[in-house]
């Protein structure tokens, strides 16, 4: 189509931001009260507004993962066996990573002569076989791991920078974060890094993938000088803040190069946001609870495409899409095939960036917590197979829906309905918070669409080998590659691995 031959015969470049336990209404163009998006918000008025585009789990790994692979947590391994329909992600106490096996998005873009760069968290295994440059990216600045700390160097070391290959520092120590007043300039350093990236590659007229994927948004929250303490909504508010900056920013280097025509961006987040840091965290608008649950709150995310002269301005769409996609869309940009030899779950959004009016892609939208499919959402309908909030006593009491409580839909207990699904039109019902009831023909339709989509994925799901199930002292950044020339490399403890404990 016009995208494919559009892109061969220009070498169109792509970036995709990935926020980190970013709502779905922490943006002003979704309705946030603030207003505190600017450059957001006018990405969406020249760009597509997703109303419903979602990620593959709602925790920050195992989407990660499905980004780079295109495929559900479920299929590319990260997810534990541990216990059930319990979230796992990476801490550097994991003794894993992405499967060898597994095909990344830099991997495949390198074969049609892209260079690839990663700034921020990267969060998909940090010993040395999982970290980005040997995982097909060419440049990487960031961390293996999300900024949590400071530690003592001596039961827990403090989280490796990295530049490319080799460590450069670490959090706290060598690139500061105030924990006490939320300051750090460490955006404005990833925002720096994108913009060199982006001008380097310009001028060797190379087309290039970006992944710039900052963590200021998670706790510890932290904004730079120029941001600290501008919000309304307190410190997160202040990197939401920096982090439109920051996209506006990238924006602008696009089309003082001239290259906005040729270059395909899309915003999105890992997550919802964290409902559990109350007044803290940040906004998932009309959606029940958060980052940890299926239910929309947790997996609903903000999503603009960006492509001036293809995507059509100003428009929006109800397509139902996955961050997924944004794998099996950036291949199809570059021209290169999706691999053949197994099931990518992300489909190709091209005819939908293209037209605003294309005919709706059919598919359905998968919710996973762990190795549970937990909901299923076709079309209007969402159908919970399993019900579960987080552990608790007090049946109105919820740190993963704060302030919210559903009779029977927000619960402590992991609840088993596969034998009559709890069915919700989120169209009309957004919120979760009227059950369709089972003797009605609403339901009985719903349900004859539903039922044989969930058997056909059932039938034919072959699950990944679990990377999540191991954790060991030992593997922690201890001596990362680069601390030698650093003299900053500590004592490791005996190995001593065992089963991670997951909670949520």
């Amino acid at each position: 189509g016009r995208v494919r031959e559009a892109v061969v015969s220009t070498q169109s470049t792509g970036i995709i931001m990935l926020m980190d336990d970013m709502g779905w209404g922490d943006i002003g163009v979704n309705g946030n009260w603030a207003k505190e998006t600017p450059y957001l918000d006018k990405m969406a008025a020249e760009g597509m507004l997703f109303m419903d585009f979602y990620t593959a789990n709602p925790l920050c790994s195992p989407s990660r993962a499905a980004l780079m692979t295109g495929r559900l947590p479920i299929r590319n391994g990260f997810y534990s066996t541990n216990a059930h329909a319990r979230n796992a992600y990476t801490p550097q106490t994991m003794v894993g990573g992405i499967h060898q096996y597994e095909r990344l998005l830099p991997e495949l873009l390198r074969e049609a002569d892209y260079k690839s760069k990663i700034i921020g968290k990267w969060h998909l295994g940090h010993r040395r076989q999982f970290l980005p440059l040997n995982r097909g990216f060419d440049e990487f600045f960031g961390s293996g791991n999300c900024h949590f700390g400071p530690f003592d160097d001596v039961k827990n070391p403090n989280i490796p920078v990295y530049k490319d290959d080799k460590m450069v520092g670490r959090y706290y120590t060598n690139f500061t974060i105030n924990k006490s007043t939320g300051q750090s300039n460490i955006s404005q350093i990833f925002l720096k890094e994108g913009l060199t990236f982006i001008e380097s590659q310009h001028a060797a007229d190379n087309p290039f993938f970006l992944y710039w994927t900052p963590d200021a948004t998670h706790d510890p929250n932290y904004a730079s000088d120029m941001f600290h303490g501008k919000s309304v909504r307190g410190r997160y508010g202040d990197a939401v803040m920096e982090m439109d900056y920051c996209v506006g920013r990238i924006l602008d280097k696009l089309r003082e190069l001239g290259i906005e025509r040729e270059t395909f961006v899309f915003f999105t987040s890992d997550n919802g946001a964290a409902t559990y840091r109350r007044r803290d965290g940040g906004d998932n608008g009309p959606f029940v609870c958060g980052k940890e649950t299926t239910y929309e709150g947790g997996m609903r995310e903000p999503g603009i495409a960006w492509w001036p002269g293809t995507v059509p301005a100003g428009s929006t769409t109800h397509q139902l899409a996955n961050i997924m996609d944004l794998f099996t869309t950036s291949l199809s940009v570059a021209g290169v095939k999706a691999p053949q030899d197994r099931i990518i779950d992300g489909i190709d959004l091209s005819s939908t960036l293209l037209d605003q009016a294309a005919p709706t892609v059919d598919r359905p939208i998968w919710y996973y917590r762990g190795n549970e499919m937990m909901a299923v959402r076709v079309g209007a309908y969402k159908a919970h197979y399993w019900l579960w909030t987080e552990f608790g006593k007090d049946p109105q009491s919820f740190t993963f829906c704060q302030g919210q409580y559903i009779k029977n839909v927000t619960v402590h207990d992991q609840v088993d309905h596969t034998a009559q699904p709890v069915l919700f039109n989120v169209n009309r019902d957004p919120g979760e918070k009227y059950v369709i009831s089972p003797k009605s023909k609403e339901y009985k339709e719903a349900m004859g669409r539903i039922t044989p989509v969930v058997e056909e994925h059932k039938r034919t799901m072959e699950r990944g080998e679990p990377s999540l199930n191991y954790c060991d002292a030992a593997v922690q950044n201890w001596a990362p590659p680069g601390c030698q020339e650093l003299g900053y490399c500590l004592k490791r403890p005996a190995s001593k691995p065992q089963l991670c404990y997951w909670d949520h």
